[in-house]
Parts: C-alpha cells; sequence; structure tokens
C-alpha cells in the first residue's frame, strides 16, 4: 500500500441511487469505495459525502438518495451541491479547512464532469490530491461506432482521466493516481520530502505505484 499523506479526507462524489444505477460498473465501484470508507473511518480519516441536487435529482426523492452501501453515519458531513464543481457555493472548503485537512482523496461519480471539477478545484485550492483509480466512474453508453455519440466509452474516458492525473504537474502541489488496494490511510509523520520513493513529509511514498493503473 502507499501511504496517504495527512491530513486527509476521503471525499465521495454523487453515488446516488439514479446515477449508480446508469453507471458503469456501478456496484464495482460502489463497494471499493465502501473498503475505503471503512478504512479511513477505521484510522480516524474524515468520510465527507458531496450530494448532487437540481431538477432531476429533487431532495428527499429515492434517486437523490446516497446509495445505501455508502451512506454517511452519523456525525459526518454531507455537502449539497448543485454544480460540477463540489467546491463551487458549498461550504466543502470550509468543512475540510475546519477539519485541518491538507489532501483529498477523490472518487465517485462522474470521471469527466464532476469527478474531474472537483479534482482540479482542489489542487487550485491548494489541496493535494490522490485520485483513486478504479473508485470513479462514469455513466454507461456505447463504445465507439455509428450510436456512441460524442462520448467515448467509460473504460476509454476512466483510463484518459488516470493518466492524465498521473502526468499532471501542480506547483507546490502532490498529485497522484492509486488504486484502491493502494490507499493506506495509516502513515505516520515523518521529515520533509524527498525524492521519488522516499518519505515525504507525511510519511507517504512518492511517486507512481508499479506498473499501469487499470481503470
Amino acid at each position: 500500500m502507499c501511504p496517504v499523506p495527512h491530513t486527509p479526507a476521503l471525499l465521495v462524489i454523487d453515488m446516488q441511487n439514479a446515477l449508480v444505477a446508469i453507471a458503469h460498473q456501478g456496484a464495482g465501484t460502489v463497494a471499493r469505495i465502501a473498503a475505503l470508507q471503512e478504512r479511513a473511518r477505521a484510522s480516524g480519516v474524515p468520510v465527507v459525502t458531496v450530494q448532487h441536487q437540481d431538477d432531476e435529482l429533487e431532495p428527499g426523492t429515492e434517486g437523490w438518495r446516497i446509495a445505501p452501501a455508502l451512506a454517511p453515519v452519523p456525525g459526518e458531513p454531507v455537502v449539497p451541491k448543485s454544480s460540477p464543481d463540489s467546491f463551487l457555493d458549498t461550504g466543502l472548503d470550509a468543512t475540510l479547512r475546519d477539519m485541518g485537512v491538507t489532501e483529498v482523496v477523490v472518487t465517485g461519480f462522474a470521471t469527466e464532469i464532476c469527478v474531474e471539477s472537483t479534482a482540479r478545484r482542489a489542487l487550485s485550492l491548494r489541496y493535494d490530491v490522490v485520485l483513486v483509480a478504479d473508485a470513479h466512474t462514469t455513466s454507461l453508453r456505447p463504445g465507439p461506432g455509428p450510436d456512441s455519440g460524442p462520448y467515448a466509452a467509460p473504460e476509454a474516458s476512466i483510463a484518459h482521466h488516470n493518466e492524465i492525473y498521473r502526468n499532471l504537474r501542480f506547483p507546490g502541489r502532490r498529485v497522484r493516481v492509486l488504486r484502491t488496494a493502494e490507499v493506506d490511510f495509516t502513515a505516520a509523520p515523518a521529515g520533509p520530502a524527498g525524492p521519488a520513493g522516499t518519505a515525504d513529509r507525511a510519511g507517504a511514498v512518492t511517486g507512481r505505484p508499479a506498473g499501469p493503473t487499470a481503470a
């Protein structure tokens, strides 16, 4: 496992009933995020749930509700939003800063919309970012061909965004792409950052995990 620099928070974006129902590998994504939630809670790492609302996801409706397997536990913050950016006109930034969070571990739906918008904004707000390669997903749609419309197939979109974040350089920020199994919330404080592959200021192993990251 690759330890996650403290102080992290696990961010679960828009894993709501109506969206999970149309998600590529929805059940598997839910299971992986649930495993991350369990490990985060066991390590005392905050879990923050983001919940979208609009005309198609009206508050109080069944589709708007968080998938039962990912329901927040009492006392955990739930941040409502109405745009792809989980920070825009919401209390997310204040919530994270009040908890002393310096890094967000990003999961959820949809890869190229709310996940991407939120991860990129987090970097602009000076958070470090871990994109969990196999714990974000997008909507089901046809693969390449005459019926595919303007969108890439889900697997291609997920892999594309994982690769972007593997190679993204943001001044003063640490950006990593890890699989669910590689995320370790138990990192202890350590010394300052060293060369790739050594411990960083929070005891994390820097650099990429070995081998390609599967979507």
